[in-house]
């Protein structure tokens, strides 16, 4: 599977301003998803998406309210209400230890600065907390320590009880816009400009009491940092409002390689031009990535795209942008030239990315067995009015995305489709005895 890493820019301005983006025509022979379910429940900026299970997900917006789905029909579910102001992270959590029925949770923070533990199962309200001094940011559950973490203008470690553990200090007014969890008990915490590597402490024999201890602060990146994803076992990287890129060791926190130039300001010539999805510079910012398993590495694009997470479909990639496009890229695999410079820096450690031919900084070695690759433009998927913020991949059920329009839209393969409803008619037939074989 892959997945795609996303850029984001400036507010969205109107059709009539898109970004001089990559497009593609009405024949979309390789565009599978033909047929789209438009649903309406939310009446403001849909931000959220989040799968339940194999056939439901989960939308949450600026409404303040969770509306839970069918992934295959479309039907709305549950429609949970419980905030005051718009919901600010969403995700799933494993089910309490005092539940005879493990029923699939989630979490919800919002504005009004409440938590809310919901059952997607029967739409009630487990638990709520109402104790915070600041808006709540993101959410990371630890399983392994059974706790969950929040991050706002400080950090808060919770039982599954929703009891508060510990808290740091305040930390910051621009408040922790991103958390991870890396080996040794730690978590990183992105914070501004700093990244903040804190460590969580366990109660022992000797202390009943939990604690959270500052590390150590890194302060390479020179803007807001936006994006914080694990790439691996070995490291994790971080993205920038300005474009930067830094791929750190997830043990000793030592930057491992950075990117700060995804584009060429100057006119590019020749035919072999390698991925180029936009060629506004201050359009770059990166708001959120994440790594595929075949190319052993980010999957980055640089534009104004923005907020996908999950994955699509095998040596595919699925972008989401403020100019309300979806886009299907096809991953493949090029013969490089041998008069054809080595991609370098950051691209160069994962064997793909655009041909730097300015760079003057030594050319590294490429990994072995590691081809460059290259994307290639195979769908469109229109539908979406205003910026879309997130997508979902449903490997049996199709793709769905959220956006600023207040809709979600179920993108369905229509060949599949088409497929299904003619084996339900048969079936119709057949149960009602219409259906004659001809001997």
């Amino acid at each position: 599977m892959l997945r795609w890493l996303i850029g984001g820019g400036r507010e969205p301005q109107g059709l009539a301003e898109k970004s001089p983006l990559q497009t593609i025509g009405e024949e979309q022979t390789q565009n599978p998803y033909t047929e789209l379910l438009v649903l309406k429940a939310h009446h403001d900026i849909v931000r959220f998406l989040v799968q339940l299970d194999e056939y439901r997900f989960a939308s949450a917006g600026d409404d303040g309210i969770v509306v839970v789905w069918n992934a295959q029909t479309g039907e709305k579910l549950l429609e949970l209400n419980g905030h005051t102001q718009k919901i600010t992270a969403l995700i799933t959590f494993s089910s309490l230890e005092a539940c005879e029925e493990k029923n699939q949770l989630i979490l919800t923070t919002s504005a009004d600065r409440t938590v809310i533990l919901w059952d997607c199962d029967t739409g009630r309200q487990v638990r709520k907390v109402s104790c915070f001094q600041s808006t709540i940011k993101c959410l990371i559950v630890l399983q392994r320590l059974d706790v969950w973490l929040s991050g706002g203008n400080d950090l808060c470690v919770w039982n599954q009880k929703l009891d508060l553990l510990c808290k740091t200090g305040h930390l910051s007014d621009t408040g922790i816009s991103a958390l991870i969890e890396i080996p040794k008990n730690c978590v990183v915490a992105a914070v501004g400009k700093e990244l903040i590597i804190f460590r969580l402490v366990a109660p022992t024999e000797e202390s009943l009491e939990w604690d959270i201890l500052e590390i150590k602060r890194l302060l390479d990146h020179q803007d807001n940092i936006l994006s914080l994803v694990n790439v691996n076992d070995v490291s994790f990287v971080t993205g920038s409002h300005v474009g930067e890129m830094i791929i750190w060791d997830i043990l000793d926190w030592t930057v491992q390689a950075c990117e700060c130039s995804f584009w060429d300001p100057s006119p590019q010539l020749d035919t072999q031009q390698e991925i180029k999805l936009c060629q506004k510079p201050d359009d770059i910012s990166i708001h959120h990535f994440t790594w595929d398993e075949e190319v052993h590495g980010p999957i980055c694009s640089t534009t104004n795209e923005r907020n996908s997470h999950f994955p699509a479909p095998p040596r595919q990639l699925i972008s989401c942008s403020e100019d309300g496009s979806v886009r299907i890229w096809e991953l493949r695999e090029k013969q490089q030239l041998a008069a054809e410079p080595v991609p370098t820096g950051f691209f160069n450690m994962w064997g793909f990315g655009r041909v730097n031919k300015q760079a003057s900084q030594p050319v590294k070695k490429q990994q072995e067995n590691t081809p460059p690759c290259s994307l290639e433009l195979i769908g469109d998927l229109i539908g979406h009015s205003s910026s879309v913020e997130m997508f979902l991949y449903f490997e049996d059920h199709g793709l769905v995305t959220c956006s600023a329009d207040h809709l979600i839209i179920l993108w369905k393969n229509g060949e599949r489709e088409s497929g299904l409803r003619s084996l339900k008619l048969f079936q119709k037939l057949e149960e009602n005895g219409d259906l004659y074989l001809a001997v």
